[in-house]
């Protein structure tokens, strides 16, 4: 049996990353994340010169479950990037580099300053949901995913992945993607959301609006990787609200090659084990040699 999987032309031991914004902002948080277990590292998200975030408080744990979040892309800009890879580099590991902007031609600023620091691949963040003007703002709109891709594909040899939001037209976004050179798409991100506190009786985030993640998303994501697979037979590296390998196989079924891991690392540092075990049985089960043998098996049956 076998999880090695190969995915926007990534040859990797398992299938399992973390998801961009998680510990990755930092060669500390590099090895943080490496001695976590994943079998890529994608760093938080950078934009060409450094972004303050939202002022405090911007993240809570629901009552209902799940996180909400407003951190606004704070990041310090294009000048740690070498850094981060270079770590990367020193621990064995692949580093995908997660790039953000507010026009594509910072998109491609950036994925220049990754693809020159050695970065294995870019994943262009066009879902975040609460920041004006970035991720979702461009990544519901498919001309502008295109355009975006398009840009960066043209002076970036190292693969290009489109990360991309919950959005009426997320389908469409998903072909422009695959249309204009991404080679794999990673879906989803965290969703628009809000949380009012019953006793103040105001917003709990500064930002007003956060991103939703964790366990409340995942049948959402489950869906939109079905649909995507089924669509365009694409390179999917699912994301939302993975909390064991339960719920990481059910992406694979519908069509994810990779899974990436956020929200669950906070509470289980032993997650991406866990997983890893979890997947090892669950090909026993259905008497597959690989992993691969079960990505979209759920569209076959």
């Amino acid at each position: 049996m076998s999880l090695e999987v190969s995915v926007a032309g990534l040859r990797l031991k398992h299938p399992i990353m973390n998801a961009s914004g998680i510990l990755g902002n930092s060669s500390e948080g590099i090895i943080s994340l490496f001695r976590l277990g994943f079998s890529a590292i994608v760093t938080k998200s950078i934009t060409p010169r450094p972004l303050k975030g939202f002022k405090p408080p911007i993240i809570m744990e629901l009552p209902t479950g799940g996180l909400i979040n407003a951190v606004g892309l704070a990041n310090p800009g294009k000048s740690v990037i070498k850094d981060l890879i270079n770590m990367g580099r020193k621990l064995g590991a692949s580093v995908i580099v997660s790039v953000a902007g507010s026009a594509p031609e910072e998109f491609a600023e950036v994925a220049t300053e990754a693809e020159e620091g050695g970065a294995d691949a870019v994943e262009l963040n066009l879902g975040c949901p609460h920041r004006e003007g970035y991720g979702l703002d461009l990544g519901s709109q498919p001309s502008i995913v295109h355009k975006v891709v398009k840009d960066v594909a043209s002076v970036a040899k190292i693969p290009v992945i489109a990360k991309l939001g919950l959005s009426d037209r997320v389908t469409e976004s998903a072909g422009k993607a695959l249309e204009a050179g991404a080679k794999a798409l990673t879906l989803i991100n965290t969703i628009r959301a809000l949380y009012i506190d019953i006793y103040t009786l105001k917003p709990v985030l500064t930002a007003v609006y956060g991103g939703l993640s964790g366990p409340p998303i995942h049948p959402v994501a489950v869906r939109v990787v079905y649909d995507v697979y089924k669509e365009y037979g694409a390179e999917i590296i699912g994301s939302g609200g993975v909390q064991d390998w339960q719920t990481a196989a059910e992406l694979i079924a519908a069509g994810a090659k990779a899974i990436q891991i956020g929200t669950a690392v906070a509470k289980n540092q032993g997650i991406v084990e866990e997983v890893i075990k979890g997947l090892n049985q669950w090909i026993r089960l259905h008497k597959a040699k690989t992993i691969k043998e079960l990505v979209g098996i759920g569209l076959r049956k």
